[in-house]
């Protein structure tokens, strides 16, 4: 039932001790509003390193040459290893269980590009039609490259979202108009997007065998890139990627004699593996962040047992007479453990509204490398705001039941 006379008491104390419960609650508050910041952070950093991660299937692996430092089995160091088809081949076959798409690159180095009179600066890729897959891309018009462009060397190009904004005005498709490739016709038969943005869409892509053939790439691959079967849970993808590292790894050492412990001359790249890290390491950030939180809350909770210390000092007499005209202790302690739990509740409340409001308002709109719409689940920060009234009482329960516990005589004497 609410007790108006006890409530009124409470304000007039609170007035009686306004600088010290000010600073108090300050105090409490600043603590939920620093938490609530921090976790919000801790959100949107993993947040931004989902969405970097995101640019390309989380799956995939990519391998690319290097050049050999150490000498093995009669070979000098210094060697530039080449990747042929028949690596691409051989490791489509040599892993073809471990794999779901696969796709060799080959980079038209010193190519020229125009549309009609135009020239435009976009470079040229030849890759097979599993790589729409592999870096996680999407058809916003037409097709992307198939097995038959790449079987009959077709003269076909993707272009991007990008390209066509920049290139095709207004509302002209794109689909079925001519680019010059350094002298070569090649029909556009598709526009794609990447999930990445902007950034991943100044592309052209070929069929493979044709740059291949047109370009003078003889059966050269600049790279291999591979997305692996979906896993069950987030620790056997990363096993799996690793296996699949290994894997390819160890058969191309073999196969261009390069020493196992050679670290330059195959070069594997795995989201899987450096995504593993990034969350290990955010792990770490989140704890370091609920640790700064809590320990500012713990801050405010011995403000608020030091403030009820020095309430029930100055109500030394009062209690005493309350005792002196019946007062049973536990009513005694309500009274004290109401003014805690009060300026706990109003300032843990005050610093999740400001702190959530803050958040709600700035971090839609916060662009900062790593950090994307940083923001805090509300049934947390309301468990967290809740815990804190808890130990707020608790914090206010020993000066009140040592103020229950104040003799009746001691207490009148008291000036």
């Amino acid at each position: 039932m609410f007790d108006l006379e006890r409530w009124q008491e409470i304000f007039d104390t609170i007035r009686k001790n306004k600088l010290r419960t000010f600073l108090t609650g300050l105090s409490v508050a600043s603590g939920i509003f620093i938490l609530v910041i921090l976790l919000g952070f801790g959100q949107g950093m993993q947040n931004g390193i989902a969405k970097e991660f995101e640019q390309d299937a989380a799956t995939s692996v990519w391998v690319w040459p290097g050049v050999t430092t150490k000498q093995y089995k009669g070979m000098n160091p210094g060697r530039r290893i080449q990747l042929r088809n028949e690596n691409y081949d051989f490791a489509a076959v040599l892993l073809a269980d471990k794999i779901e798409n696969k796709s060799p690159r080959l980079f038209v180095r010193n190519s020229f590009v125009n549309y009609g009179k135009e020239s435009l600066a976009y470079n040229v890729q030849g890759v097979s039609g599993q790589f729409q897959f592999i870096e996680n891309e999407f058809m916003s018009q037409g097709r992307f490259l198939n097995q038959q462009d790449v079987d009959l060397k077709s003269k076909v190009a993707i272009i991007s979202n990008k390209i066509k904004r920049e290139v095709f005005k207004g509302d002209k498709s794109p689909i079925g108009e001519i680019l010059d490739i350094s002298g070569i016709s090649f029909k556009i038969v598709g526009v794609y997007g990447d999930v990445g943005g902007e950034r991943e869409e100044d592309r052209i892509y070929i069929p493979i065998s044709t740059a291949q053939q047109v370009f003078n790439g003889a059966d050269f691959i600049n790279n291999l890139a591979y997305t692996l079967p979906p896993a069950k849970d987030f620790e056997t993808a990363v096993a799996q990627s690793i296996q699949f590292k290994n894997a390819i790894k160890s058969y191309l050492q073999q196969a261009h004699t390069v020493a196992p412990d050679d670290t330059s001359a195959i070069q594997v790249y795995n989201p899987m593996e450096e995504a593993k890290r990034f969350y290990s390491l955010m792990g770490g950030i989140k704890f370091f962040f609920w640790f700064v939180g809590v320990c500012t809350i713990i801050a405010g909770i011995v403000g608020v047992s030091n403030i009820m210390l020095i309430v029930v000092k100055e109500r030394t007499r009062e209690i005493g007479i309350r005792k002196a005209l019946g007062a049973k202790p536990w009513s005694i302690v309500g009274m004290i453990l109401h003014e805690a739990i009060f300026i706990t509740a109003i300032a843990g409340f005050s610093g999740l509204i400001l702190s959530m409001g803050l958040l709600e308002l700035v971090g839609p709109h916060l662009e900062i490398d790593y950090i994307l719409n940083p923001s805090v689940d509300f049934k947390v920060a309301m468990t967290t705001v809740i815990v804190l009234v808890v130990a707020g009482a608790i914090a206010g329960f020993f000066p009140a039941w040592r103020a229950a516990k104040i003799h009746v005589i001691e207490a009148l004497r008291d000036e």
